[in-house]
């Protein structure tokens, strides 16, 4: 399949894999004109995102690649609101958060965004059913019995809940990772290099339950990574270079992310 080139326009819509995605699935992130400049002045001044017009679509599965130093990660710390932008609009589940303030924007992560990193970040010291419940508990929010059984089996961890992190491989803490990410129905889960850290076991564990996240859940998931394996099990594979969307490819292979990534 031929693949689109993507300077400036807003990517349009494409259909998805996952079983609760519809053909005619709605942006849930939607960035105008996004901008990001690091420096203040013209010998250090560094263009991170350069103009970045794309939606994501609700109940897909997207990967960003590009090489390091392209923007890759700066737009999905942008679009999940861990990072400002210089100028331009973003958008997710229909709020502006770049016009919001700290405050508010801190709630609205915790709210609508699900994250997962390289390192789990999980408490050693308490089991993994308290480190996925925790931070709703520290939100003061109650915990929805059902959804999280859906997520725990989902994620094949029913087993497992009362093991502490020491007693668990890195792919079954991982899980643990994202099950904590899930249990609170965010609007779109980000992962940054999911699998940066683990081994080739544990790295296609880890990228099932993404995968699944989105078929059997119904999740938006969007990925950055630098592996063009892990970048092909998604619905779509976003390419960037020099802080621009420079490809767009719908239902990617590897070899179609190679090529365009030479």
């Amino acid at each position: 399949m031929a693949h689109q080139t993507v300077p400036n326009q807003a990517s349009q819509p494409t259909p998805a894999r996952g079983r609760h995605a519809s053909q005619t699935a709605m942006p849930i992130v939607q960035l105008r004109g996004v901008t990001k400049v690091y420096g203040g002045d013209e010998a250090t001044r560094v263009i991170a995102l350069d103009n970045v017009n794309v939606d994501i679509f609700e109940g897909q599965f997207t990967s960003i690649m590009g090489p390091s130093g392209s923007g890759k990660s700066t737009l999905l710390h942008a679009l999940a609101g861990l990072d400002s932008v210089t100028s331009g609009v973003i958008s997710v589940a229909g709020i502006e958060i770049t016009s919001l303030g700290d405050k508010a924007l801190t709630h609205f992560r915790r709210d609508n965004i699900g994250f997962v990193f390289q390192s789990f970040n999980l408490v050693p010291t308490i089991d993994a059913e308290a480190n996925i419940k925790l931070p709703m508990r520290l939100a003061k929010r109650t915990v929805d019995a059902t959804w999280m059984g859906q997520v725990v089996d989902a994620l094949q961890l029913r087993e497992r809940l009362h093991h502490k992190p020491h007693e668990l491989s890195g792919g079954q803490q991982q899980r643990v990772a994202v099950a904590r990410a899930l249990v609170s129905r965010p609007a779109v889960l980000v992962a940054d290099e999911p699998t940066g850290n683990l081994d080739s076991t544990s790295s296609a564990e880890v990228l099932t339950l993404l995968r699944d996240a989105a078929d059997q859940l119904g999740q938006t998931v969007i990925m950055v990574t630098h592996d063009t394996n892990a970048a092909a099990i998604a619905d779509r594979t976003l390419i960037v270079r020099d802080g621009k969307i420079v490809n767009d490819l719908a239902k990617p292979s590897v070899d179609k992310i190679a090529e365009v990534t030479r």
